[in-house]
């Protein structure tokens, strides 16, 4: 694929959606935070269940501690994994506390470094939370980059370095957004509904679903 037709993929995806942003609900960085790390194996809709009722009791590292991990998982226990995830988080919000006067760090190095942040979940802080152009690439893009050549990588790492190499800088802060509802509602695995992809022309995936026989 050239960059022309990169060019034209992503004002395509802008023009559809101008201003595309998380599933998860947050109101502030941790917030974001924990529900990211919450969201690990987990569908976005099931973590917006738990943390509906989470944030109203416990919305800051401090709150978090005061919780205790005990009561975190309870208020946690529907999401898969809650047990090390309560446990992560229980230590995050330590080290923010202790190391950041609470606050959430905007730089990658000191993200990695807290327990249940990855590469991934330091990625959608950093883009989300904080504006950096930076590309988490989950299932959802590792799938479309390949399916549609924008991006081809045989590593989540592979697809996530060419993406920032190849994505036009005007479309780069937004890309991740853009291709991850792409992948959710459009590409997806099993069934992808190309008949209503507005990137179907563009697209060199070979085996396009082909459009629904009237009734």
């Amino acid at each position: 694929m050239n960059q022309e037709t990169r060019r034209v993929i992503f004002e395509r995806l802008q023009a559809a959606d101008p201003a595309p942003t998380t599933e998860l609900e947050y109101s502030s960085p941790f917030e974001l935070l924990v529900a990211v790390i919450l969201s690990a194996q987990a569908t976005d809709k099931v973590v917006n269940r738990v943390t509906a009722e989470l944030f109203p009791l416990a919305n800051t590292p401090e709150a978090i501690l005061a919780l205790g991990e005990e009561s975190l998982k309870h208020h946690i226990r529907t999401i898969g994994l809650f047990n090390t995830k309560a446990r992560n988080i229980i230590k995050t919000c330590a080290i923010l506390i202790a190391e950041y006067r609470g606050q959430v760090p905007a730089d990658r190095k000191s993200l990695e470094v807290l327990p249940g942040v990855g590469r991934k979940t330091a990625n959608v802080v950093l883009n989300t939370a904080f504006g950096q152009p930076t590309i988490a690439v989950d299932t959802h893009i590792f799938r479309v980059c390949n399916r549609t050549r924008i991006a081809p990588g045989k590593t989540p790492l592979e697809v996530e370095r060419k993406l920032l190499r190849y994505v036009p800088r005007p479309f780069l802060k937004d890309a991740h957004h853009w291709l991850i509802l792409h992948g959710r509602y459009l590409c997806t695995a099993r069934r992808p509904r190309c008949h209503a992809c507005i990137i179907r022309d563009l697209c060199e995936f070979r085996d396009k679903s082909p459009e629904p026989t009237p009734a």
